[in-house]
């Protein structure tokens, strides 16, 4: 749940493109002037009954592979993941067909999440650190590169239903909020304070708010996404670091 210094709410939202289904159609081919027939003869009973072995093979190659097939564990999905955001600068140079891919890997890997209720997980509490994520309000984008922050942290204690957002240099901006449980994956959240130069604080308006869902957990790596279409990424970095009341 990376939310944004500048412009909160826009931070939590995911990025859902969406892909239209390709469908593979099997083009049958039918003559006319070939009488259509429902009788078998013996030859071909026999051929049916006694299939050469050249058949027979072919019908294994045919169904076995359906049989012995598997999907990737979250092991080898998070090497992929992170594989595909390496090169990424947490989504700053991401095209949107990187963004695809990166979203379609992260939607595997959320199909195997085996923490169901994560606001009830205690490896959701501690700092993370953004690697990757779709809000160009958070990669700061439209500022030079020497003006970008060069890390952003979340803190998340489920147990005070805090959270805590911090940027690192050159600005050290931060922003903390409260969090309301809609469902056992999804919070709303409300921004009340915010430090600018981490020094001096102000109060946040009260449209400072949004949702942020928990779709995928592990005491190495969290997927989230947004109300706002944006996807994030983080990796866990102090487990016992606590959000200040």
């Amino acid at each position: 749940m990376a939310l944004s210094l500048h412009s909160p709410s826009s931070l939590l939202t995911p990025i859902q493109p969406s892909k239209p289904s390709s469908l593979t159609l099997l083009n049958c081919q039918y003559s006319p002037l070939t009488k259509p027939t429902n009788h078998i003869t013996y030859n071909d009973a026999a051929v049916l009954s006694n299939p050469s072995p050249s058949k027979k093979w072919r019908v294994g190659v045919s169904f076995f592979p359906a049989f012995l097939k598997k999907g990737k564990d979250a092991k080898a999905l998070k090497e992929e993941l992170l594989d595909a955001i390496a090169p990424l600068d947490r989504g700053a140079d991401a095209t949107l067909e990187d963004q695809q891919r990166v979203d379609q890997i992260a939607s595997e890997l959320e199909a195997v999440n085996s923490i169901k209720e994560p606001l009830k997980s205690d490896l959701l509490n501690g700092k993370w650190e953004l690697i990757y994520t779709t809000s160009q309000s958070i990669l700061q984008t439209q500022r030079p590169k020497f003006l970008r922050s060069i890390a952003n942290y979340q803190a998340i204690n489920v147990d005070i239903l805090r959270a805590q957002n911090m940027e690192s240099f050159p600005f050290f901006n931060q922003v903390t909020a409260d969090l309301t449980p809609l469902t056992a994956k999804k919070v709303a959240v409300k921004f009340d304070s915010f430090k600018i130069l981490g020094l001096i604080p102000i109060k946040a308006p009260g449209r400072a708010r949004g949702e942020l869902e928990i779709t995928y957990l592990d005491e190495e790596l969290r997927v989230s996404r947004g109300d706002k279409g944006n996807l994030f990424i983080l990796k866990m970095i102090d487990p016992s670091y606590r959000v200040p009341v």
